[in-house]
């Protein structure tokens, strides 16, 4: 474990922590706020070479997650979200593998924003309406599958489909838990053998980081419980944006 802990400097340790440490308040219930572990861990590991380091942290924090709000899961829309981001991860895998990094963030990036004003059109008007139909389910699942492979950054969609289906703070974390436990489960065989992103070395990384996570998640829990519905929704809108604007500009 030392030669692992040697191998970094204070500052990348120092960034690294705190993108646990956001990890684990994303997955408490902040959602929006975890965007922003992308950028951290990828400044220190490299784009594609950071998920292999972030996806078992993520399976960590879910299984705390589910525990915690097993009881809210909403399975309606677990069960027509899940099959299209199965799909989602799929292409991601073979068709996303030899992507530019970059350009891809910045598109992902871009299409965040463009729903997010949707969802503010959807707030200014007190619509009430809910796009519980295919045409919006199929490509917002195909999305978050393709991008939660490509780079972990399947949460912008999956909060903007749970706003939109206008689901309460706790089923929409509640559900939202279920969802990325499945999901990320479902990636590992393929970061493992197919990407070769996840190995001994990379697992001893996140032995290191698992205390900074644990933190991160205790203190969202007592941060979202001081949170009322409205309050809820408003606060995931803000950070899914800053999240999308902080990786557009990166």
């Amino acid at each position: 474990m030392s030669e692992v802990i040697q191998g970094y400097d204070l500052i990348q340790w120092g960034l690294v922590m705190l993108a646990a440490f956001l990890i684990g308040m994303g997955k408490a219930g902040l959602k929006g706020i975890d965007m922003l572990n992308v950028t951290l861990m990828a400044i220190v590991f490299g784009g594609k070479s950071s998920t292999g380091i972030v996806l078992p942290l993520l399976c960590v924090a879910d299984i705390a997650a589910v525990s915690y709000y097993n009881r809210y899961a909403k399975w309606k829309y677990f069960w027509k979200l899940v099959p299209w981001m199965m799909i989602g991860i799929l292409m991601g895998v073979f068709i996303g593998r030899d992507m530019d990094e970059q350009l891809f963030k910045k598109i992902i990036a871009g299409i965040v924003l463009v729903s997010i004003a949707i969802v503010f059109v959807m707030e200014y008007r007190k619509s009430t309406e809910v796009p519980d139909h295919l045409f919006f389910t199929i490509p917002t699942g195909l999305a978050a599958g393709f991008t939660t492979m490509m780079g972990n950054l399947a949460g912008a969609f999956a909060n903007l489909y749970f706003l939109a289906m206008r689901l309460g703070k706790n089923d929409f974390i509640g559900t939202g838990a279920w969802v990325f436990l499945f999901m990320n489960l479902f990636k590992l065989p393929f970061q493992i053998f197919y990407w070769e992103n996840i190995n001994a070395t990379t697992l001893k990384v996140d032995l290191v980081l698992i205390p900074a996570l644990a933190a991160g998640f205790w203190i969202g829990l007592k941060i979202v419980s001081r949170f009322n519905d409205t309050q809820f929704r408003k606060l995931i809108i803000v950070l899914t944006l800053i999240g999308s604007l902080l990786m557009l500009m990166r």
